[in-house]
């Protein structure tokens, strides 16, 4: 033991009554007993009141202030004969039962379900409470083994996604403290105030806008089961912010924005599946997207745009038209797209004809298979990409 042991009356160690409470302490909480901060001061303070001559004092005062439960006596009255009294130590074996655990599942939609605790244990404490939450699971579920609740949820978790963009040079000036031209007019308006002396220069510089995002979904047959959750991909990207365009095709080309504009899910995807009369049908993907370009892409829509084409990339048209198109729709573009859900099947390679004649046309190419896969598509479209770069598979 330390100096303050020593042989004197009935209890052996000697010393001031606090640091003695304090090394008895230690030793039952290194034994295994739980002695809380509040109980030591206790003890500190019983002892100094009641002195370490008599054994039974020490002894019943301890016993009081430090042991909680009747299975932790054992363990205590060896301690004490250890540090009180100077005997052989034995060798104390601390069995505790296994922690008991409360098995929750974290659900939002449950009343009071985030402010409920875990149920106390026989001592008054809250039981530890192992919890898991279904969104989790979800993010990484893929979308063709999700039932229609499931859908749902992963709808409301895409209206958390956040569709910010790349930017581009606008052709509107805006004053600016230091620019690259002048702004004659209100250099002069100030002039005027000064007696026509022009004391101070005004300039202008190019204002920045957001690029325009234009999606391409496929909702053919061989896209149904995906098709379902990547129109609420596109729903949320209209709904977030300005400038994007969607679009469904499968043997025909569909204009969707407006009937995605609605911040009503289920009225937003009922007015677009209204709207297309070629859902679960075939997929023509040359002649699609030579209608985008010739109605919508060349004219404006796709030029300076980034475009996002959602598909498999099955085609029962003709290879060498959906390359042609696709190179012609490469040209005007800032960034194409491929988001393909099949290529994160093990051992997937673009064998498809379509696949294969488009893919040499894209800046990348990437999964859209599951939540997750469309989340972190969130955040490559705002990552640059250079021009004339290998695409990113």
């Amino acid at each position: 033991m330390t100096d303050d042991v020593a042989s004197v009356g009935d209890l052996r160690p000697t010393g001031s009554a606090e640091r003695l409470a304090v090394g008895f302490v230690t030793c039952l909480r290194d034994a295994g007993i739980v002695v809380p901060i509040h109980s030591s001061l206790t003890f500190a303070e019983a002892l100094g009141e009641t002195g370490i001559e008599s054994r039974d004092r020490v002894y019943w005062s301890a016993r009081a202030t430090l042991v909680r439960r009747p299975e932790d006596i054992e363990v205590f009255d060896r301690v004490f004969s250890t540090f009180w009294l100077q005997r052989e130590p034995r060798i104390i074996r601390v069995e505790q039962e296994p922690p008991s655990l409360v098995l929750a599942v974290d659900d939002s939609e449950t009343p009071g379900a985030d402010d409920a605790g875990a149920p106390p244990d026989d001592d008054g404490d809250e039981m530890p409470t192992l919890r898991f939450s279904r969104t989790e699971v979800l993010t990484d579920k893929d979308f063709a083994e999700c039932d229609d609740d499931e859908l749902d949820e992963l709808g409301r978790l895409m209206t958390t996604l956040r569709f910010s963009t790349e930017t581009r040079p606008s052709r509107r000036r805006v004053p600016a403290r230091s620019g690259d031209r002048h702004d004659l007019r209100r250099t002069v308006r100030t002039a005027m105030r000064h007696g026509g002396e022009p004391v101070r220069r005004h300039w202008t510089t190019t204002s920045e806008r957001p690029r325009r995002m234009v999606f391409l979904l496929d909702v053919s047959g061989s896209m149904e089961a995906y098709a379902r959750g990547l129109i609420r991909f596109c729903h949320a990207a209209v709904v977030a912010r300005g400038r994007v365009e969607a679009f469904t095709f499968g043997t025909r080309l569909t204009r969707v924005t407006r009937q995605l504009g609605s911040r009503d899910p289920d009225r937003a995807l009922a007015a677009a599946a209204a709207e297309m009369p070629d859902w679960a049908g075939g997929t023509r993907l040359g002649e699609v997207v030579q209608r985008f370009n010739d109605e919508w892409g060349i004219r404006g829509m796709a030029r300076g745009s980034i475009v996002v084409i959602l598909s498999d990339g099955w085609d029962r048209g003709e290879a060498a038209l959906l390359g042609e198109q696709m190179e012609r729709l490469h040209r005007v573009t800032h960034r194409l797209v491929w988001v393909n859900p099949l290529k994160a099947t093990p051992g997937y390679a673009p064998l498809a004809a379509g696949m294969a004649a488009a893919l040499p046309h894209v800046d990348d190419f990437v999964e859209g298979h599951s939540f997750s896969s469309l989340a972190d598509l969130a955040v490559r479209l705002t990552t640059p990409l250079e021009r004339g770069a290998s695409p990113r598979i």
